[in-house]
């Protein structure tokens, strides 16, 4: 129990006591379905209104030293739909996430112009990113309480920034894109003003390369595959996660996602119509005993007539 809480508590310092602290990126299992949170060039493709929301609590049941519930939770709502008077599509996409006394909410309005290059389709989007974060200093347990640098309340502020990105879907094949979120990396108030540190919410400018694949195999009909990865960075530190689907006549999947040095994650689903189910569970890789983590994510995809040529998508991103 000492090391796991020695462990959170170091993550913890990381996340908030430097001068000019950023919180990191919240990553995801299920992060094909992640494509308009991360990718404002991701609006709009799917020709159809598309809504994914995804649970994730890290950590499960973790506590701190005084019984206090410090569990990382986060939860991802987000919408897109085309708008041909637009040559594109629009996106949304609210956050929440918990990191011991840390609370972020933050809220995405995209926009993607889209050009029709043969089969495929590339989206050029940008998005404006408002991001609420607050911090309770009062139940942090400093080394030195009456340390005049250190806030002693709840602090808050808002940043706003500016996400940037590219999506290029070759139907019923394969996605690639590269983005860009907190672009600007934009800088908050100082924390508090009777001080002479720099003390402040800085945005945490994360660069993505996301991609995936479909296929199946002649001899095996009702068998579909569906390889994706997906590469996060700020820099600082970089996430891998590579993933592999497998999917049976449409209505069930399967498969792992396995995170670079932290965990593995076992994924399940259905699919019901139009609307997919899935579960996950990560088991750490890390040792320290520190548990599994959880994650639920629900997708609905309401088909648009377009007045297109009919195309079907059957994509990872749905999955």
């Amino acid at each position: 129990m000492h090391i796991r809480n020695t462990f959170f508590f170091l993550i913890l310092f990381l996340a908030t006591a430097a001068k000019l602290h950023a919180q990191q990126a919240p990553i995801f299992t299920h992060h094909s379905n992640t494509a308009a949170y991360v990718n404002p060039g991701f609006a709009g493709i799917s020709e159809g209104i598309l809504l994914n929301g995804i649970i994730r609590q890290q950590w499960a049941g973790f506590k701190d030293s005084e019984g206090n519930k410090v569990t990382p939770e986060t939860y991802l709502i987000t919408g897109d739909l085309p708008i041909k008077i637009l040559r594109g599509g629009v996106s949304a996409a609210i956050v929440q996430d918990q990191l011991g006394f840390e609370n972020n909410i933050g809220v995405q309005l995209g926009y993607s112009y889209h050009l029709e290059l043969g089969g495929s389709i590339l989206g050029l989007g940008g998005a404006f990113n408002f991001v609420n974060r607050t911090v309770d200093f009062s139940k942090h347990d400093p080394i030195e309480p009456d340390d005049p640098i250190l806030p002693k309340s709840e602090e808050s502020a808002m940043l706003v920034d500016f996400n940037l990105g590219v999506y290029w879907s070759v139907l019923e094949q394969y996605y690639v894109g590269f983005s860009v979120t907190s672009l600007l990396k934009s800088k908050s108030k100082n924390l508090v003003d009777a001080s002479t540190s720099s003390s402040s919410f800085v945005g945490d400018r994360t660069f993505y390369l996301v991609a995936g694949y479909q296929f199946s195999i002649p001899t095996l009909p009702t068998l579909e595959f569906f390889p994706s990865m997906s590469i996060m960075s700020n820099i600082a530190s970089t996430q891998y996660n590579l993933t592999a689907k497998i999917q049976h006549n449409k209505k069930v999947w399967g498969g792992v996602n396995y995170r670079y040095q932290e965990s593995i994650g076992l994924m399940v689903g259905f699919n019901i119509k139009d609307i997919h189910i899935g579960y996950a569970y990560d088991i750490n890789t890390l040792g320290l005993g520190i548990p599994g983590s959880h994650e639920i994510f629900v997708s609905y995809c309401f088909k648009l007539d377009l007045d297109k040529t009919p195309r079907i998508y059957s994509n990872p991103r749905y999955l």
